[in-house]
């Protein structure tokens, strides 16, 4: 529909962009209501969150509940709040990522461009330990981190988020280094270039999008893991996850739902934070041939 002279001209939305755009404003809608219940929750007192109105807004807002979740509220023995539990997850997080992320990229590296002798049952074995349940794998770890004095470390823990995320960090660099024009390679290759000058060369800074999507991936599943760290730590090296748990399930005194509330959100803020910042990268290195066979 052309508008009036000087002006651009007016669109009008077909009945198939509004039924698309209309379904997914109601399941984003959907997803962010859940996150505005805790939000809102946990800048509300006990007494206005006693009266039910859950989503209702906060008539006397207070940051108190988050002040108490970070660095008063009781996780077990210890009422140092999350605070220690966040540094924990970071020391966790940062060498786990650092590690996985560089030894899968030359892997990946490595079976995509230079063909060795044994590389296809090597990749395949990669693929099977990609889609095997960690649980069939705990209970040998804990005898193999026990034998290396790891047991109930950070070291240990660090160790297992490594091997465990190593499979499918492969399948992704070694998909999307195919995916790569193989002429770049072939013409380094007649220059002389070895195969770590290709790799620091050429390879890697074409691969900004897939380091991204291995560090959102890798960040999240590390960040918001349970499982290992209730499993493969003690009390004191506790990572956010496992001490979250602990202040909900709590079960002396006065359920504090908005100490809990906070705690949650406090529990999401880095790997949304990390998300938010990357996501364009994150979708051009799917494009880009992270999920390409």
């Amino acid at each position: 529909m052309i508008g009036p002279r000087g002006m651009k001209p007016v669109r009008r939305l077909s009945p198939r962009n509004v039924i698309i755009y209309g379904t997914l404003t109601i399941l984003a809608l959907y997803y962010l209501l859940p996150l505005y219940v805790m939000v809102v929750t946990s800048l509300k007192g006990m007494p206005e969150i006693r009266m039910g109105n859950i989503f209702a807004p906060p008539v006397e807002l207070t940051f108190e509940p988050w002040i108490q979740a970070w660095a008063h509220t009781c996780t077990g023995l210890s009422c140092d709040g999350l605070s220690r539990g966040f540094f924990n997850s970071v020391k966790i997080t940062i060498p786990s990522v650092i590690v996985s992320i560089a030894v899968a990229s030359v892997n990946g590296y490595a079976l995509a461009n230079w063909r060795f002798k044994g590389a296809d049952i090597f990749f395949t074995i990669l693929i099977i330990g990609a889609f095997i349940p960690y649980q069939v794998m705990i209970y040998p770890m804990v005898i193999l981190l026990r034998e290396m004095g790891l047991y109930g470390s950070l070291g240990g823990l660090v160790l297992v988020h490594t091997v465990f995320g190593m499979p499918i960090l492969t399948l992704l660099f070694r998909n999307y280094f195919s995916s790569l024009p193989e002429e770049l390679f072939k013409a380094a290759r007649v220059d002389g270039a070895g195969f770590w000058s290709i790799y620091f060369n050429i390879m890697l800074p074409m691969s900004l999008p897939i380091f991204v999507v291995a560090i959102i991936l890798q960040v999240t599943g590390i960040w918001n893991d349970f499982l290992f760290g209730v499993i493969f730590t003690r009390p004191e090296n506790y990572p956010m996850t496992v001490q979250l748990n602990n202040i909900v399930n709590s079960v002396q005194g006065v359920k504090e739902y908005n100490v809990n509330m906070a705690a949650t959100v406090l529990t999401g803020l880095v790997p949304l934070a990390i998300y938010f910042a990357s996501g364009k990268l994150f979708v051009r290195g799917i494009a880009a041939g992270a999920v390409k066979g």
